[in-house]
Protein backbone atom coordinates (compact mmCIF):
# COMPACT_ATOMS: atom_id res chain seq x y z
CA UNK A 1 0.00 0.00 0.00
CA UNK A 2 1.44 3.32 -1.03
CA UNK A 3 0.51 6.88 -0.26
CA UNK A 4 2.02 10.24 -1.08
CA UNK A 5 0.85 11.78 2.17
CA UNK A 6 3.38 12.15 4.96
CA UNK A 7 2.86 12.21 8.69
CA UNK A 8 3.77 15.68 10.04
CA UNK A 9 6.99 15.49 12.01
CA UNK A 10 5.90 17.76 14.84
CA UNK A 11 2.49 16.35 15.73
CA UNK A 12 1.45 12.82 14.72
CA UNK A 13 -2.01 13.38 16.21
CA UNK A 14 -2.84 16.00 13.60
CA UNK A 15 -2.39 13.51 10.77
CA UNK A 16 -5.11 11.04 11.76
CA UNK A 17 -7.93 12.53 9.70
CA UNK A 18 -5.64 12.70 6.66
CA UNK A 19 -4.71 9.03 6.91
CA UNK A 20 -8.04 7.55 7.95
CA UNK A 21 -10.04 7.64 4.73
CA UNK A 22 -7.13 6.30 2.69
CA UNK A 23 -5.97 3.53 5.00
CA UNK A 24 -9.14 2.20 6.60
CA UNK A 25 -10.79 1.74 3.20
CA UNK A 26 -7.98 -0.62 2.19
CA UNK A 27 -7.47 -3.29 4.80
CA UNK A 28 -4.58 -5.66 4.15
CA UNK A 29 -5.15 -8.94 2.36
CA UNK A 30 -4.25 -11.55 5.02
CA UNK A 31 -3.05 -13.99 2.39
CA UNK A 32 -0.47 -11.47 1.21
CA UNK A 33 0.95 -11.27 4.73
CA UNK A 34 0.85 -15.00 5.57
CA UNK A 35 3.78 -16.16 3.48
CA UNK A 36 4.66 -19.47 5.16
CA UNK A 37 1.22 -21.06 5.59
CA UNK A 38 -2.45 -20.40 4.85
CA UNK A 39 -4.44 -18.09 7.10
CA UNK A 40 -6.62 -21.03 8.18
CA UNK A 41 -3.59 -22.64 9.82
CA UNK A 42 -3.10 -19.76 12.28
CA UNK A 43 -4.67 -19.75 15.77
CA UNK A 44 -5.28 -23.49 15.66
CA UNK A 45 -6.45 -24.15 19.21
CA UNK A 46 -8.12 -27.45 18.35
CA UNK A 47 -4.73 -29.04 17.75
CA UNK A 48 -2.06 -26.56 18.94
CA UNK A 49 1.54 -27.28 18.03
CA UNK A 50 2.60 -27.23 21.71
CA UNK A 51 0.90 -28.90 24.68
CA UNK A 52 1.76 -25.82 26.74
CA UNK A 53 -0.95 -23.81 24.94
CA UNK A 54 -3.90 -25.62 26.56
CA UNK A 55 -2.23 -25.66 29.95
CA UNK A 56 -1.56 -21.95 29.62
CA UNK A 57 -5.24 -21.18 29.05
CA UNK A 58 -6.34 -23.47 31.86
CA UNK A 59 -4.23 -21.41 34.28
CA UNK A 60 -5.19 -18.10 32.70
CA UNK A 61 -8.92 -18.74 32.88
CA UNK A 62 -8.69 -20.13 36.39
CA UNK A 63 -6.81 -17.26 38.03
CA UNK A 64 -7.74 -14.11 36.09
CA UNK A 65 -10.38 -12.85 38.51
CA UNK A 66 -11.79 -9.35 38.87
CA UNK A 67 -9.94 -8.86 42.17
CA UNK A 68 -6.69 -10.18 40.69
CA UNK A 69 -6.88 -7.62 37.86
CA UNK A 70 -7.46 -4.76 40.29
CA UNK A 71 -4.47 -5.84 42.38
CA UNK A 72 -2.18 -6.04 39.36
CA UNK A 73 -3.22 -2.60 38.15
CA UNK A 74 -2.20 -1.12 41.51
CA UNK A 75 1.01 -3.14 41.59
CA UNK A 76 2.39 -2.43 38.13
CA UNK A 77 0.86 0.75 36.71
CA UNK A 78 2.95 2.92 39.01
CA UNK A 79 5.95 2.07 36.80
CA UNK A 80 8.33 2.38 39.71
CA UNK A 81 10.27 -0.88 39.40
CA UNK A 82 12.93 -0.23 36.79
CA UNK A 83 14.07 2.25 34.16
CA UNK A 84 15.93 1.04 31.11
CA UNK A 85 16.56 1.82 27.48
CA UNK A 86 14.25 0.51 24.78
CA UNK A 87 17.00 -1.71 23.43
CA UNK A 88 17.75 -3.25 26.82
CA UNK A 89 14.06 -4.08 27.07
CA UNK A 90 14.13 -5.75 23.66
CA UNK A 91 17.17 -7.77 24.73
CA UNK A 92 15.11 -9.15 27.58
CA UNK A 93 12.28 -10.10 25.24
CA UNK A 94 14.72 -12.19 23.23
CA UNK A 95 14.69 -14.67 26.11
CA UNK A 96 10.92 -15.24 25.98
CA UNK A 97 8.85 -17.78 24.03
CA UNK A 98 5.12 -17.13 24.44
CA UNK A 99 3.41 -20.26 25.83
CA UNK A 100 0.00 -19.03 24.65
CA UNK A 101 0.95 -18.71 20.97
CA UNK A 102 0.41 -21.76 18.75
CA UNK A 103 1.92 -20.10 15.68
CA UNK A 104 5.58 -19.33 16.40
CA UNK A 105 8.60 -20.42 18.42
CA UNK A 106 10.67 -17.38 17.44
CA UNK A 107 11.78 -15.01 20.15
CA UNK A 108 9.59 -11.98 20.73
CA UNK A 109 11.83 -9.39 19.11
CA UNK A 110 11.81 -11.30 15.82
CA UNK A 111 8.01 -11.40 15.87
CA UNK A 112 7.86 -7.66 16.60
CA UNK A 113 10.18 -6.94 13.68
CA UNK A 114 8.10 -9.13 11.38
CA UNK A 115 4.95 -7.27 12.39
CA UNK A 116 6.52 -3.83 12.02
CA UNK A 117 8.08 -4.68 8.67
CA UNK A 118 4.79 -5.96 7.26
CA UNK A 119 3.12 -2.70 8.34
CA UNK A 120 5.93 -0.62 6.84
CA UNK A 121 5.84 -2.56 3.57
CA UNK A 122 2.19 -1.55 3.11
CA UNK A 123 3.02 2.13 3.47
CA UNK A 124 1.29 2.86 6.78
CA UNK A 125 2.34 5.86 8.91
CA UNK A 126 5.44 5.43 10.99
CA UNK A 127 3.55 5.63 14.32
CA UNK A 128 1.70 2.46 13.25
CA UNK A 129 5.04 0.82 12.40
CA UNK A 130 6.18 1.75 15.91
CA UNK A 131 3.00 0.25 17.37
CA UNK A 132 3.89 -2.95 15.53
CA UNK A 133 7.38 -2.89 17.00
CA UNK A 134 6.11 -2.25 20.53
CA UNK A 135 2.83 -4.12 20.74
CA UNK A 136 4.33 -6.95 22.81
CA UNK A 137 6.74 -4.85 24.85
CA UNK A 138 4.47 -5.32 27.85
CA UNK A 139 5.70 -8.90 28.05
CA UNK A 140 8.59 -7.44 30.00
CA UNK A 141 6.25 -8.13 32.94
CA UNK A 142 7.93 -11.53 32.93
CA UNK A 143 11.09 -9.71 33.99
CA UNK A 144 9.42 -9.21 37.37
CA UNK A 145 8.73 -12.93 37.80
CA UNK A 146 5.13 -12.74 36.66
CA UNK A 147 3.81 -16.08 35.35
CA UNK A 148 3.00 -16.14 31.65
CA UNK A 149 -0.72 -16.69 32.31
CA UNK A 150 -0.71 -13.19 33.87
CA UNK A 151 1.18 -11.62 30.95
CA UNK A 152 0.24 -13.10 27.56
CA UNK A 153 -2.69 -14.75 25.79
CA UNK A 154 -6.08 -13.53 24.62
CA UNK A 155 -7.68 -10.87 26.82
CA UNK A 156 -11.31 -10.57 27.93
CA UNK A 157 -13.41 -8.41 30.27
CA UNK A 158 -13.58 -9.41 33.93
CA UNK A 159 -16.52 -8.58 36.18
CA UNK A 160 -19.16 -9.80 33.72
CA UNK A 161 -20.19 -13.03 32.00
CA UNK A 162 -17.58 -14.77 29.86
CA UNK A 163 -18.27 -14.94 26.14
CA UNK A 164 -18.34 -18.37 24.52
CA UNK A 165 -16.16 -16.78 21.83
CA UNK A 166 -13.14 -16.77 24.17
CA UNK A 167 -10.56 -19.50 23.54
CA UNK A 168 -11.21 -22.59 25.74
CA UNK A 169 -14.22 -21.09 27.59
CA UNK A 170 -14.76 -24.38 29.46
CA UNK A 171 -11.78 -23.56 31.69
CA UNK A 172 -13.66 -20.65 33.27
CA UNK A 173 -15.63 -23.12 35.37
CA UNK A 174 -12.57 -23.21 37.68
CA UNK A 175 -12.51 -19.43 38.15
CA UNK A 176 -13.91 -18.17 41.49
CA UNK A 177 -15.78 -15.42 39.62
CA UNK A 178 -17.72 -18.11 37.76
CA UNK A 179 -19.75 -18.67 40.94
CA UNK A 180 -20.31 -14.98 41.65
CA UNK A 181 -23.86 -14.15 40.42
CA UNK A 182 -23.02 -10.45 39.96
CA UNK A 183 -20.08 -11.22 37.69
CA UNK A 184 -21.96 -13.77 35.63
CA UNK A 185 -24.70 -11.56 34.22
CA UNK A 186 -24.35 -10.11 30.72
CA UNK A 187 -23.28 -6.68 32.00
CA UNK A 188 -21.92 -7.61 35.42
CA UNK A 189 -20.51 -4.49 37.10
CA UNK A 190 -20.85 -2.51 33.83
CA UNK A 191 -23.74 -1.09 31.81
CA UNK A 192 -24.89 -1.13 28.21
CA UNK A 193 -22.56 0.88 25.97
CA UNK A 194 -20.41 2.02 28.89
CA UNK A 195 -17.27 2.12 26.73
CA UNK A 196 -14.16 -0.02 27.06
CA UNK A 197 -12.33 2.72 28.94
CA UNK A 198 -14.65 1.82 31.82
CA UNK A 199 -14.15 -1.94 31.49
CA UNK A 200 -11.43 -3.90 33.29
CA UNK A 201 -9.75 -6.41 31.00
CA UNK A 202 -7.90 -9.53 32.10
CA UNK A 203 -4.44 -8.48 33.23
CA UNK A 204 -1.51 -8.76 30.87
CA UNK A 205 0.91 -7.13 28.49
CA UNK A 206 -1.71 -5.24 26.47
CA UNK A 207 -2.87 -3.04 29.33
CA UNK A 208 0.70 -2.67 30.58
CA UNK A 209 2.17 -1.49 27.26
CA UNK A 210 -0.82 0.79 26.63
CA UNK A 211 -0.15 2.61 29.89
CA UNK A 212 3.57 2.68 29.13
CA UNK A 213 3.00 4.31 25.72
CA UNK A 214 -0.10 6.46 26.30
CA UNK A 215 1.84 9.74 26.46
CA UNK A 216 3.77 9.13 23.24
CA UNK A 217 1.54 7.70 20.49
CA UNK A 218 -1.72 8.79 18.83
CA UNK A 219 -5.00 7.24 19.96
CA UNK A 220 -5.42 4.72 17.12
CA UNK A 221 -1.99 3.29 17.97
CA UNK A 222 -2.99 3.11 21.64
CA UNK A 223 -6.12 1.15 20.79
CA UNK A 224 -3.95 -1.24 18.77
CA UNK A 225 -1.72 -1.76 21.78
CA UNK A 226 -4.50 -2.03 24.36
CA UNK A 227 -6.83 -4.39 22.49
CA UNK A 228 -4.72 -6.38 20.04
CA UNK A 229 -5.23 -9.56 22.10
CA UNK A 230 -8.99 -8.99 22.56
CA UNK A 231 -9.85 -11.58 19.90
CA UNK A 232 -13.31 -12.34 21.28
CA UNK A 233 -14.27 -8.79 20.29
CA UNK A 234 -12.25 -7.72 17.27
CA UNK A 235 -12.68 -11.11 15.62
CA UNK A 236 -15.96 -12.41 17.08
CA UNK A 237 -17.82 -9.26 18.29
CA UNK A 238 -18.58 -11.04 21.54
CA UNK A 239 -18.76 -7.84 23.62
CA UNK A 240 -20.55 -5.38 21.34
CA UNK A 241 -22.92 -4.58 24.21
CA UNK A 242 -20.10 -2.92 26.19
CA UNK A 243 -18.68 -0.77 23.36
CA UNK A 244 -19.66 2.85 22.77
CA UNK A 245 -19.55 4.71 19.47
CA UNK A 246 -15.99 5.90 20.04
CA UNK A 247 -14.83 2.30 20.62
CA UNK A 248 -16.49 1.20 17.40
CA UNK A 249 -14.72 3.94 15.48
CA UNK A 250 -11.34 3.16 17.03
CA UNK A 251 -11.73 -0.58 16.52
CA UNK A 252 -11.41 0.07 12.79
CA UNK A 253 -7.75 0.67 13.60
CA UNK A 254 -7.51 -2.46 15.76
CA UNK A 255 -8.95 -4.46 12.87
CA UNK A 256 -6.46 -2.86 10.51
CA UNK A 257 -3.58 -3.78 12.80
CA UNK A 258 -4.55 -7.32 13.71
CA UNK A 259 -3.67 -9.14 10.44
CA UNK A 260 -0.13 -7.81 10.67
CA UNK A 261 0.25 -9.14 14.22
CA UNK A 262 -1.23 -12.55 13.42
CA UNK A 263 -0.23 -13.41 9.87
CA UNK A 264 3.29 -11.96 9.75
CA UNK A 265 4.55 -14.83 11.96
CA UNK A 266 6.85 -17.11 10.00
CA UNK A 267 10.03 -19.07 10.71
CA UNK A 268 12.31 -16.74 8.73
CA UNK A 269 13.59 -13.88 10.92
CA UNK A 270 14.21 -10.39 9.49
CA UNK A 271 17.77 -9.10 9.07
CA UNK A 272 18.18 -6.87 12.10
CA UNK A 273 21.54 -5.48 11.05
CA UNK A 274 20.03 -4.08 7.87
CA UNK A 275 16.93 -2.74 9.62
CA UNK A 276 18.60 -1.31 12.71
CA UNK A 277 19.29 2.28 11.49
CA UNK A 278 15.66 2.80 10.47
CA UNK A 279 14.25 1.54 13.77
CA UNK A 280 16.75 3.40 15.92
CA UNK A 281 15.69 6.64 14.20
CA UNK A 282 12.00 5.75 14.55
CA UNK A 283 12.26 5.03 18.27
CA UNK A 284 14.22 8.24 18.85
CA UNK A 285 11.54 10.25 17.00
CA UNK A 286 8.68 9.25 19.30
CA UNK A 287 10.10 7.96 22.57
CA UNK A 288 12.45 9.11 25.33
CA UNK A 289 15.87 7.53 25.75
CA UNK A 290 14.64 5.35 28.61
CA UNK A 291 11.29 3.90 29.61
CA UNK A 292 9.91 3.20 33.07
CA UNK A 293 8.75 -0.32 33.89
Amino acid sequence: MKTDQAVPEANPLSSLDVWEDDLLDRYPDPESIAKEKSTEEYRNYEAPARDSVKEFYRLNHTYQTYDFVKEKQKEFLKFDRKEMSVWDAFNFLNQLVDDSDPDTDLDQFQHLLQTAEAIRADGHPDWMVLAGLFHDMGKTLCLFDEPQWAVVGDTFPVGCAYSEKIVYPEYFSNNPDFNNPVYQTKYGVYSHGCGLRNVDMSWGHDEYVYNMMKDYLPEPALYMLRYHSFYSQHRENGYDHLLDDHDREMFKWVNLFNPYDLYSKNPTPPNWQELRPYYEDLVAKYLPATLKF
